[in-house]
């Protein structure tokens, strides 16, 4: 039986002024697995992330998350579908002014109309699930190292309990060390939460850690989607220089002994 394709695009044309983006551009989320999207500059990733969040009209072509057109919705019936998402921005994207209790209790007082007091008790039992201290709740971000600062954006992503989690870059900026144990994370938390993911990123060593396909975005549209050895022994000579240059084969290298030692 084959999964069921949550998020559909199909036909996507992005377009700014003269510069066409995306033109005729098709993929799929299936139910449960973990995504990753990847591309050279310039091939619109975080414009592909905008328009399946709805926070961008593409030119041409639809966009379906869970069957339904997210901007043909009237708004109360479009929010109710956003909640099902959890979002972890590049670079966080946490309030400043608010602790990180607050930030993560921000979603559940907005969206799941939880009383303050209920809302920080369930936001802690967040930051305990991305492996945060306890001490870390009280403190502001720019307390926090970066990767601290990531577990507590994923923190924030999950209030909601989402059923789709969108992670933008979310290992960029990340010492190797601290990349691979948020990586782990990420993989814990999908297997246990029965996540579906969309990952855009760069990262080499996150694509063999995480991934059940990667899709190749160049040329306008999606080159290939697919498990990743079957993504890496494509012709184009991008995805050659991206997979097989030195740091693809260290990935890979990375991933088996991983594998191995399993």
């Amino acid at each position: 039986m084959t999964a069921q394709a949550i998020i559909e695009v199909r036909g996507l044309r992005n377009q700014f002024g003269t510069q066409v983006v995306h033109d005729n551009l098709d993929l799929d989320l299936l139910r449960g697995e973990v995504l990753g999207v990847v591309g050279g500059s310039g091939t619109g990733k975080s414009v592909l992330l905008r328009c399946i969040l709805g926070l961008r009209r593409a030119n041409a072509g639809t966009v379906r998350v869970f069957g339904e057109e997210l901007l043909a919705l009237p708004a109360e019936r479009r929010s109710a579908l956003e909640r099902r998402f959890g979002v972890l921005y590049q670079r966080g994207a946490l309030f400043s002014s608010l602790t990180v209790v607050e930030n993560i209790a921000l979603p559940l007082i907005e969206h799941a109309g939880l009383s303050r007091d209920d809302a920080e008790a369930l936001a802690r039992v967040k930051l305990a699930l991305v492996g945060l201290p306890g001490d870390a709740a009280e403190k502001y971000p720019t307390e926090l190292s970066g990767g601290m600062v990531k577990r507590a954006a994923l923190g924030r992503a999950l209030a909601l309990d989402p059923d789709i989690l969108f992670l933008d870059e979310p290992t960029a900026g990340l010492d190797p060390i601290g990349a691979a144990a948020f990586d782990q994370l990420i993989r814990t938390l999908t297997d246990a939460l029965g996540l579906s993911v969309f990952l855009v990123t760069h990262d080499l060593d996150s694509l063999y850690t995480l991934c059940d396909r990667v899709a190749v975005l160049a040329q306008k549209h999606v080159l290939v989607a697919d498990r990743l050895e079957v993504v890496a022994a494509h012709p184009d000579p991008w995805v050659r220089e991206y997979f097989h240059g030195p740091r693809g084969r260290a990935a890979e290298q990375a991933a088996g002994h991983a594998a191995g030692s399993h």
